[in-house]
């Protein structure tokens, strides 16, 4: 992300899903936990007071927690890929930070966290 870009930051969005590739994990589900860090001018939406001209981070959490909820996938990269493309659908936002931890991953020692994070640039 360029040092002085605008952003738009999303913390801590917790969704349950049944993603992974063990067999218990698709049956039982688990919390995942996401972090958006969207890059993009915030000017205009300032300038104007007016939220067309921004990212409604309502309407976007909505929509991030609908992919962790949905099609179950083996991987975590797989999941912060298909997090990344709604994020950057559109044309406000020019690169995104995404981060998708898994605090239950089937890990046999103990861990505070597992954790994903994958930049994308907008390709325009």
């Amino acid at each position: 992300m360029a040092p002085n870009r605008d952003r738009i930051e999303l913390r801590g969005l917790r969704a349950r899903g049944r993603h992974g590739c063990l067999p218990a994990e698709r049956e039982l589900g688990q919390e995942f936990i996401v972090d958006v860090v969207l890059g993009l001018d915030l000017h205009p939406a300032a300038a104007a007071d007016d939220l067309s001209r921004t990212v409604d981070y309502g309407t976007l959490a909505g929509r991030l927690v609908d992919i962790v909820q949905g099609e179950p996938v083996n991987l975590l990269e797989t999941l912060a890929e298909r997090l990344a493309a709604v994020c950057l659908d559109g044309e406000k936002v020019e690169e995104v930070e995404v981060t998708v931890h898994k605090p239950s991953a089937p890990v046999p020692h103990p861990f505070e966290d597992v954790s994903v994070k994958i930049f994308r640039t907008a390709r325009r």
